[in-house]
């Protein structure tokens, strides 16, 4: 037992070797040229378990100007496993490019979607601009293991349901992005040996308090305690628009589209496409969205039909990953 695993129980002692090794296996069944390294715990674990394996590149974009807390432990994590690492800062004009590409390629205007998806489109393009064809990512990891905050705290059985419509929906854009590209995108967490041991594992040991606080993804935290930086350990789960820097694109927004021309473009988009745009950052990628798409429209007038955006979403869903009303 390491000095980490002291105060656990022997069965979770067992749990998180079992652990370790069922992804290592994993990582070696999804080996790629390149990561895209956060420096969160999810694309840490795959680094560190992939840099035992073959040598690759590092990938870490974030915005102009921006609080960007990805670049600090991206970096913390490359030199102490002596990667090759690429941060690449985006400016203003890159990412209009970007934002365009992403509404396109994801079929979404949903301001949250657009904001973390074009720091994943940034950095797959780094990759490839780089020589790099395939790209790991940490895709999974946060609805495997309870990352997202609004699991915590719930009672065992409701984490179980929860649990298993995130299972249900979960999506990942950088398929598409990756698509568009012409690369390959590889995910550890989603194999499909590995995705089975992890939805198999105690709810409880996914969601746990340690430290004063409650943490998602527990075990995993556990499991690499001796093996990684405890900073990148028991870093909290941020979205990629807080540790890239896109967080700041509604101010961004609210201050180049003036008050006059939401207010006139928001009717206008209501009363002709049955659109209802919520604020200024929606209304600049509906707009790319209407350009490159069309005006979004149902395509099974028997279905259920999100209130807001007028086109299709699935029966049990809640939000809707169009324009990402919650909840619907």
């Amino acid at each position: 037992m390491t000095d980490s695993q002291k105060g656990l129980n022997a069965k979770d002692v067992t749990t998180c070797g079992a652990l370790v090794k069922a992804l290592n296996e994993s990582v070696k069944r999804n080996l790629a040229d390149g990561i895209l390294l956060s420096g969160g715990l999810d694309t840490s674990v795959l680094a560190y378990l992939a840099s035992k394996q073959v040598r690759f590149k590092a990938f870490t974009a974030a915005l102009q100007n921006a609080p960007a807390p990805d670049i600090e432990y991206s970096t913390l994590m490359a030199n102490r496993l002596g990667l090759m690492h690429f941060v690449h800062s985006f400016d203003e004009d890159e990412l209009y490019d970007a934002i365009r590409v992403t509404v396109k390629a994801t079929d979404s205007f949903d301001p949250m979607e657009i904001r973390n998806s074009v720091t994943v489109y940034i950095g797959l393009k780094n990759a490839r601009e780089n020589g790099v064809n395939t790209v790991m990512t940490g895709d999974g990891c946060d609805e495997l293991f309870a990352g997202y905050s609004f699991l915590h705290g719930l009672e065992r059985e409701q984490l179980i349901l929860e649990l298993q419509k995130l299972w249900s929906v979960m999506r990942f854009s950088s398929t598409e992005l990756a698509k568009v590209l012409g690369i390959e995108v590889k995910r550890p967490y989603l194999d499909p040996e590995f995705k089975k041991f992890s939805m198999e594992l105690d709810p409880n040991l996914k969601v746990r308090s340690e430290r004063g606080q409650i943490w998602g993804k527990w075990i995993l935290r556990k499991a690499f305690e001796n093996m990684l930086p405890e900073e990148i350990i028991w870093r909290a789960k941020v979205p990629i628009e807080s540790g890239s820097g896109t967080s700041r694109l509604p101010s961004f927004f609210n201050s180049i589209i003036s008050d006059i021309e939401f207010n006139e473009k928001r009717i206008k988009y209501l009363d002709e496409d049955k659109v209802t745009i919520r604020d200024k950052e929606q209304l600049f990628y509906y707009e790319v969205y209407r350009s490159a798409v069309g005006a979004p429209h149902p395509t099974d007038s028997k279905g259920k039909v999100c209130p807001c955006c007028n086109s299709n979403m699935p029966v049990t869903s809640t939000y809707c990953r169009k324009c990402g009303a919650y909840p619907v």
